[in-house]
C-alpha cells in the first residue's frame, strides 16, 4: 500500500497523555478526523495526475481513484497508533494491482516520467491534518 507518515507534535502528544483510561477509545476517532483532509487532497491530486501528459487520451476507469482509502486505526507493538491513507493492494476489474498503478504514477517507469501525487499530498495536508486532530481531541476532552 502506498502511504505517507505524519509525525505528531509533542504538545499534541502531551494532551493525549492526559486522557488516561479514555485514551484507547478516543484516539481512533481523533485519527479518523485527521485523515479526512488528507484523503480529500490525495483524491484531488491523484485525479489531477491520471492521464496528465500522455500521448494517448486517458482510458482511466476510475477504479484506482475509487480504491484510495484509509485503514482502521491500529496500535502497533510499540504502543503507537497508526492509520494509513493510500491505495491498498486490491486489483481492478482487469486484474492489475491498484497499488502498482499508483506507484507507477508516483515514481514513473521507463518511458513514463513520474507524476508525484502522494508526496505533495503529505506536504500540503500536514497542518490541516494536525489542526483537524487537535479540534477533534478538544471536542472529545470537552465530552469527558
Amino acid at each position: 500500500m502506498a502511504r505517507a507518515a505524519v509525525k505528531m507534535p509533542d504538545e499534541f502528544l502531551e494532551k493525549i497523555s492526559k486522557l488516561n483510561r479514555h485514551f484507547d477509545e478516543i484516539v481512533p476517532r481523533v485519527l479518523e478526523k485527521g485523515s479526512k483532509p488528507v484523503i480529500q487532497k490525495a483524491k484531488n491530486n491523484l485525479a489531477a495526475r491520471i492521464g496528465q501528459g500522455t500521448k494517448e487520451p486517458s482510458q482511466s476507469t476510475g477504479e484506482l481513484l475509487a480504491s484510495l482509502e484509509t485503514t482502521k486505526p491500529v496500535q502497533d507493538a510499540k504502543g503507537d497508533w497508526n492509520l494509513r491513507v493510500g491505495v491498498p493492494t486490491t486489483k481492478d476489474s482487469k486484474g492489475v494491482s491498484n497499488a502498482l498503478k499508483a506507484a507507477v504514477i508516483e515514481y514513473g517507469k521507463s518511458g513514463q516520467p513520474p507524476k508525484p501525487w502522494l508526496k505533495p499530498t503529505k506536504s500540503a495536508t500536514r497542518k490541516a491534518c494536525i489542526s483537524a486532530m487537535e479540534q477533534a481531541l478538544d471536542r472529545e476532552i470537552e465530552r469527558l
